[in-house]
């Protein structure tokens, strides 16, 4: 019995080690969530990051990423520790929500659309990425 009870522990550890390296998404009721690579949390078509980088700095680079890719109709509200941006980019709605969580950590959050495209904001997260790095 007691090499049955190791067994199953060892494949529930397996199973779990497979989600987590190769991202897991499931159903909760009407959401969809999931885990990827460590760095991305995706909700109800927004993807979340946390970035190694204070708020101002942040904030800089989501604006750069929207001019960088040619956003019309800029809608920005900053205030202390969080903000918005709305923009319009290649023929979607983007909002990028950008959120102090500690001094040198801020998260990112982007929706594309009104149901959420998550490689569209997969590649805008990558482009606020790069802005941070090269500033």
């Amino acid at each position: 019995m007691m090499k049955r009870t190791s067994d199953v522990k060892r494949i529930a550890f397996i199973l779990m080690m497979a989600f987590v390296t190769a991202g897991c998404y499931m159903g909760v009721g009407e959401r969809v969530v999931g885990f990827e690579s460590g760095q991305f949390f995706y909700s109800d078509g927004i993807l979340k990051t946390d970035y190694k980088a204070p708020f101002d700095k942040a904030w800089t680079a989501c604006e750069k990423t929207v001019s960088d890719m040619k956003g019309t109709g800029i809608e920005k509200k900053k205030k202390i520790g969080t903000g918005t941006i709305d923009a319009v980019i290649g023929d979607e709605k983007v909002r990028i929500s950008v959120e102090y969580v500690s001094k040198n950590i801020t998260s990112a959050s982007v929706r594309v659309g009104m149901a959420g495209n998550n490689l569209a904001s997969q590649l805008i997260q990558e482009k606020i990425k790069s802005n941070l790095l090269a500033q």
